[in-house]
């Protein structure tokens, strides 16, 4: 399976699986990337991890799978990966990524996708795609990075490290013990009301996309639905 998905205890681990491709993201993946997204809901999953199998996050898009391919159907596959990154952003729970190694281009996009990233010091960040003559990884980056640094990268494809990454603001933590962080993160976020949670990253994505005031009144109304809800402070 170009997937491993995995539901323990209320945590879903999304795996990317191909490492013997360096989990080069081809077609399958992005439709199984999609699927197990949406399973992830009818699961209720309180949180959810996304990490790579094998040496490396993710190598990219795997390119030799368009050898011989139309246009369209190359179209229709970025669409495919397009479908596979909001779905993972759009998750109303924390979704982490654990990126070691190598994150590419659709690594990029994957890990940007998640609500924070936890890197290995030896995590590199790439997006090569202008280089390789083609378009991708141009609007999550530049939100995260500034315009400017996010076009040094793509202009250049040069390798952004874990530190400067966690300087420029796209990596939260850096560890030498992935497995060790992820059970303590994992330990603090199922101690939080779910509602709180949900509520708080509504609250933020959705705010920062609006002024002050419009993302005020997202606040506000978060309030309300939690106040209605009966969890509020001290309430069960």
């Amino acid at each position: 399976m170009t997937i491993e998905y995995s539901l323990r205890d209320g945590v879903a681990t999304i795996a990317l699986n191909r490492p013997d491709v360096r989990n080069a993201l081809n077609l399958e993946m992005c439709e199984a990337l999609f699927a197990f997204t949406k399973k992830i809901l009818s699961d209720d999953a309180r949180l959810v991890f996304v990490r790579g199998n094998g040496p490396v996050f993710c190598g990219g898009a795997d390119v030799k799978e368009r050898a011989g391919k139309s246009g369209q159907w190359v179209r229709e596959r970025r669409l495919k990966a397009f479908a596979a990154y909001e779905a993972l952003e759009a998750l109303p729970m924390p979704c982490i990524a654990l990126v070691h190694g190598a994150a590419i281009g659709s690594g990029c996009e994957i890990a940007a996708a998640c609500d924070f990233i936890v890197a290995t010091q030896d995590a590199v960040f790439r997006t090569p795609e202008a280089q390789r003559g083609t378009v991708g990884a141009t609007q999550r980056l530049p939100r995260i990075l500034g315009k400017r640094l996010a076009k040094d990268l793509m202009f250049t494809g040069r390798d952004l490290g874990a530190e400067e990454a966690r300087r420029a603001g796209l990596v939260s933590r850096i560890t030498s013990n992935l497995e060790a962080e992820r059970e303590e993160i994992q330990k603090v976020i199922l101690k939080a009301s779910p509602l709180a949670l949900k509520l708080a990253k509504r609250s933020i994505d959705q705010g920062i996309e609006l002024d002050p005031k419009g993302a005020r009144e997202v606040e506000i109304a978060a309030i309300e639905e939690q106040i209605a809800s009966g969890q509020w402070m001290g309430k069960p």
